[in-house]
Parts: structure tokens; sequence; C-alpha cells
């Protein structure tokens, strides 16, 4: 029973299995350029775009942009423990994969459940912010959609962004990534468009204090807001591990993904204090618990510069576009890598003919997170997401030691540097920060893992193919 829970695939099966699918499967056609824009789509979003206003009123205060920074610094650590992983193993599955090779079937099942949570809410809670954008741009061109089709019961341009992004996923990672590559240059522009103008409209006052006073309880600002801010915004940072599921459709994995995984993060981590800086100083922290505090911060500005509010909405609607389409693509290949050993429904491993796609996984991965954008507040969803991905992170830290320990002359084209020691700070950063979320959102993970271990035992223990293969 143990030697069956705790099954390993070897690193040779999965570098043929990385072989393979080059002959009959997905396809191979993304570059380092292409990867390292889809790491600053995917990354590039939610932190600036709709996370930023409710973590400096709730947590931080100015003070945010030290909560990014330390985000940023944890996700360093863990992102060199990525590119390790996706340059020796360039397949799909992201760290389900990782952990399949280094800890075992049953950890690696809890990975890849956790990590279908961690992509379909963050689409959702992108596709709720995507909507407050949505409805604040087209009420500046005098058109007003009716409150009942924007509430928590029934979002429905939450729900139309994501079935439009399906679409395109579906149509292959060409298009995919074309598209993908256009939305980036154009959030990029109208980001360094608003810092520069926006820039000069910052009040010091507003910056003051840069560290507001704990309110004596953990997490309310004060020093502890900025680690509980942190442990919020690490959902911002994401997408490099998006980057990771995809590295089976790389052309040159081995060199690419870790250029894209760091690049990704620096250019992500240089904006996101840059833009949080700037937005705090035109808008006190307090106005800005809502959905869309980008678009406040621009309407603070002035009707003398319209042009600029229009070019900034439009900026994060398409921004914000690129991160559900960098992280539905991430679920979509999750959903294909578990069930490609048998661990979910063959289905969900098919590949359609003509677009080289997981067309069912794409299907089901939309109308999941289109369900949980229509249903569901932003402030759960982002907080499941954020969780997700830090227990996953804190795994993939503590699988390169094992690697390191039981394959030590294991051919490596990018090595952790400074090992034990960068592994050892990422999962204990990763840890601690886990540790500033609330008790139910502990329980609603714990629940949501109880599911998963409910489905292991009672359909995928029984379906594994490597379990199979070895009686």
């Amino acid at each position: 029973m143990k030697t069956r829970l705790f099954a390993k695939k070897s690193i040779e099966s999965l570098l043929q299995q990385a072989e393979d699918s080059t002959s009959h499967g997905l396809e191979r056609t993304l570059n380092v350029f292409n990867l390292t824009a889809l790491g600053v789509g995917g990354i590039i979003g939610a932190g600036i775009f709709v996370l930023t206003g409710q973590v400096a009123a709730n947590y931080t205060g100015p003070a945010i942009a030290l909560s990014f920074l330390v985000a940023a610094i944890c996700c360093g650590f863990v992102g060199l423990c990525y590119a390790e992983f996706a340059s020796m193993i360039p397949i799909a599955g992201s760290g389900y994969t990782y952990a399949y090779a280094t800890l075992g079937e049953i950890v690696a099942w809890m990975i890849g459940w956790v990590l279908l949570l961690e992509y379909v809410f963050c689409c959702a809670t992108v596709a709720v912010g995507w909507s407050g954008y949505i409805t604040s741009f087209l009420k500046d061109i005098g058109i007003v959609i009716p409150p009942y089709l924007l509430s928590g019961t029934f979002n429905v341009p939450a729900i139309f962004i994501i079935a439009i992004i399906t679409i395109l996923l579906l149509l292959g990672i060409r298009k995919s990534s074309g598209v993908n590559n256009g939305i980036v240059a154009v959030k990029l522009g109208v980001i360094f468009l608003f810092i520069l103008v926006g820039i000069s409209y910052i009040n010091q006052e507003n910056l003051l204090p840069f560290i507001p006073e704990n309110t004596g309880e953990f997490g309310k600002f004060g020093l502890s807001g900025i680690w509980r801010g942190a442990g919020a915004i690490f959902f911002a940072y994401i997408g490099f591990d998006g980057i990771t599921s995809v590295a089976q459709e790389a052309k040159n994995p081995q060199r690419d993904m870790p250029i894209a995984i760091l690049a990704s993060l620096l250019v992500s981590t240089i904006l996101y204090i840059s833009v949080a800086l700037v937005l705090v100083g035109i808008v006190p922290y307090q106005q800005l618990n809502v959905a869309d505090p980008m678009a406040v911060g621009v309407d603070a500005l002035g009707e003398e510069l319209v042009w600029l509010q229009f070019a900034i909405k439009i900026g994060a609607i398409a921004g914000l576009s690129s991160v559900i389409l960098v992280n539905m693509m991430a679920q979509a290949r999750i959903f294909y890598a578990i069930a490609n050993d048998g661990l979910l429904p063959p289905q969900f491993a098919e590949i359609h003919p003509e677009f080289k796609t997981p067309h069912l996984a794409t299907i089901v991965s939309g109308i999941v997170a289109a369900i949980l954008a229509g249903l569901f507040p932003i402030d759960i969803l982002g907080e499941l997401a954020s969780f997700g991905a830090l227990l996953a992170f804190f795994v993939i830290a503590i699988a390169v030691l094992v690697l390191r320990h039981t394959q030590p002359d294991l051919a490596r084209p990018f090595k952790t540097p400074f090992v034990p020691f960068v592994p050892i700070i990422g999962a204990l950063t990763s840890g601690l920060q886990m540790l500033t979320f609330p008790l139910h959102t502990w329980l609603q993970l714990l629940g949501w893992l109880l599911i998963g271990l409910l489905v292991y035992f009672t359909y995928s223990r029984h379906n594994s193919l490597l379990n199979m293969a070895k009686g």
C-alpha cells in the first residue's frame, strides 16, 4: 500500500514522455520571447489592476510597495527551484510532475489537485476584476450595465470574458500565444504611461505614514500588515508558475524556461512596485478597497486627463484578459498531465487532431471558472488562489532538496544556486506566509484536500498507469 502511494516516475521515463509528445500530442512552438511574454502576461494584471487597492486599504497602507518586494523575494527563491525542474523535466504538469518524480504519487496528486484549485480560482478572481473595469469603461461612454448583471450571484461580464478566452485557447497555442504577445505590448505601454503621468500627481501626504500603525490585530497594518499583504498579493506572481505548465510546448525548454521564469519575475516586480507607489500617492489608501483600484486612481486625476482614463482602462481590460488566458492555459495542461498518468479520466488527456490542444480539459476549465466568477466575491477567490500557490511553492522547494540528495549526479541544464539555502529559504518564506492566512482559508483548503483524497482513493489509485505497470 505504502509503496503504491509513494511510487515515483523516473526522470528517464519523463524525458521519454517529452520526446514522444513531439511526434504526437502537444506542439513545440514557443520560443523564449513567447515564454517570457506568457510569464509577464500571467503575472502582471491581478496585482496592479485588482488586488493592489484591497491590500493597501486593509493590510499595508502605502507600504504595499514593501509587500510586493517581500513577495518578489520569496517568489525569486521558489522561481529558482522551478527553473531547475523546468529545464530538467520539460513536460506539461508543472509542480504536479516535479512532485511525481521526487516525492511520489500521492504527494503529486495532492499538489496537482491544489494547482487545479489555484488556477481556476485565479481565473475567476481576475475575471471579477475584469468585470469591474469593463463596467467602468462602458459607463464612461454612456453604457450602463444593470447592477443585477454584476452581482456576486450572476456576474455576466466575468462569465463573458472567460467564454471568449476558452474559445481562443481551443484554437491552438500559436494563436493563443500570438494574441497574448499583442495584449502584453498594450498592457506594458499603458502601465508605463500611467507611471510617467501619475508621478507628477502624487500627493506626499498620501504616503505618510508610510507604514501605518498596527490596529492591535495581527496583519492589520504595521510590520505584520506588510507580511500579511505579501501573502495576499503572492497571488499576483502566480504567472511564473504558469510558464512551467507549457514546457512541453517550448522549442528549447532546457535553455529558455529558466530565462523566461526569472526575466518575467524581474520585469513584473519593478512594474508592480512602481505602479503601487504612484497609485497610493494619487489616492488615499483608505479609498482603494474596490475591485478596480487603478480606475479609481485614474478618475482622481481630473477631467483634463480623460484621454488617460480611457487608455488606462483599456490597458487594464487587456491586461487582465492575458492573466485569465495564461492561467486557463495552465489549468488545462494540469488536467492533461494528470489524466495522462491515469489519475483523472483519459478524456482530459485527449489532444485535438487539428489544433493540438487539450480541448476537453480547456472546455471544463472554462466552465468551472465561469461558474466561480459568476457566484463568488473577489476576496474569497483571491485568498484561496494565493494559499494554493504557496502550498505548491513550499512542496517544490522541498522537492529540489530531495532530488539533490537522491540523484545528485542527474544532468541539470539549470542548477538552483546555493543549495540547500535557496530551497530552504523558499520553503520557509512560503510556509510563513501561509501562517498569515485566517483560519477559514485553512479550513477551506483542507476541505478541498479531503475531496481530493476521496477522488484519489475511489478512482485515481485504481487507474494509475504507473502502478498498473508495476503490477
